[in-house]
C-alpha cells in the first residue's frame, strides 16, 4: 500500500494561498480610492509628494496595480482636480449680474480653497471633462442672462477666472511680498517698508504691511465685478442703438 502523501507545511500552503489571490488592500481598489488617497497624501505633503509609489504606499498595494486604474500620474492628478470641480455648486441665480457673479466667485473660492495644497491644481490643469467645465458654464450662465452675445460671454468670463485664479493662487500658495496676517509681524514689516527710501513705499506702508486675505478677496471680486457689469451696459446700450438704427433706416 502506498503511503499518505505528506501535507505540505502550512507557511507553504498559506505562501499559495498568497500567491492565487490579491491581497485585501488590492481587491479594494478603484480610481475612486486612488484618487481620495492622492488627495490625502497632497493634503499631508502637498503636489510635489504625489507619485504612484507614495500612493501605493498609502493604500498597502504595489505602485504596478495603480495602472488599472489611472493612465500616471497626470491622469492622477487630473482625477483629483476634477474631483474638486465636482463639488462647485452654482449659487441659485438672483437676476442681480453682479449678485449672481459675487456669489459665483466666492462659491469657486470655496472648493479651491477647501484643500489648500491641492489649490493649483483647481486653478491650473487644463480639464477638457465636464468637472473641469463646470466653472465655465456658471460663469456663461450668468453672463448670458444679460444678453451678451456668446463671443462677448467669453471674453468677459476668461478676464474674470483670470483675475480670480491669480487672485487665488496668490492667497492659496504666494501671499503678498510684505502683507502679513501675522500681528506680531506687521510692525516690523511697516517699520522696514518705512525705512525703504521710496516715498511712496513709505506712505503705504501701513496698508502694505497688513494682509486681510477676505478682505482682499472681497475688494478684487467688487472691482472685477464693477468692470464686467460696466462692458455688459456698454455692449447693451451699443447693441440697443444699432437695433434702433436698424429700424429706423
Amino acid at each position: 500500500m502506498n503511503p499518505a502523501p505528506a501535507t505540505p507545511p502550512t507557511s507553504t500552503r498559506q505562501a499559495s494561498a498568497r500567491r492565487g489571490r490579491p491581497p485585501k488592500a488590492q481587491g479594494r481598489l478603484s480610481r475612486a480610492a486612488i484618487r481620495e488617497a492622492a488627495l490625502a497624501v497632497i493634503d499631508a505633503g502637498g503636489v510635489g509628494a504625489v507619485s504612484m509609489r507614495s500612493v501605493s504606499r498609502s493604500l498597502g498595494v504595489d505602485a504596478k496595480s495603480l495602472y488599472h486604474y489611472v493612465r500616471d500620474k497626470d491622469d492622477l492628478l487630473d482625477a483629483v482636480a476634477e474631483y474638486l470641480l465636482e463639488q462647485l455648486r452654482p449659487p441659485e441665480q438672483t437676476g442681480s449680474l453682479e449678485d449672481d457673479l459675487r456669489a459665483w466667485a466666492h462659491e469657486f473660492r470655496r472648493i479651491t480653497l477647501a484643500h489648500p495644497q491641492a489649490a493649483t491644481l483647481v486653478l491650473t490643469r487644463q480639464l477638457s471633462s465636464a468637472a473641469g467645465l463646470a466653472p465655465v458654464e456658471a460663469a456663461l450662465a450668468v453672463l448670458r442672462r444679460t444678453g451678451c452675445s456668446p463671443e462677448d460671454a467669453v471674453h468677459l468670463m476668461r478676464a474674470l477666472l483670470a483675475t480670480l485664479i491669480g487672485t487665488l493662487l496668490r492667497e492659496a500658495s504666494a501671499g503678498p511680498t510684505y502683507g502679513t496676517a501675522d500681528p506680531g509681524e506687521i510692525a516690523e514689516r511697516q517699520s522696514t517698508l518705512e525705512s525703504s527710501g521710496l516715498p511712496q513705499v513709505r506712505l503705504a506702508a501701513a496698508h502694505l504691511a497688513r494682509f486681510d486675505r477676505d478682505r482682499e478677496f472681497d475688494f478684487t471680486v467688487d472691482l472685477i465685478v464693477g468692470l464686467v457689469s460696466a462692458r455688459v451696459g456698454g455692449v447693451g446700450a451699443s447693441a440697443n442703438s444699432q437695433n434702433d438704427s436698424g429700424w429706423s433706416a
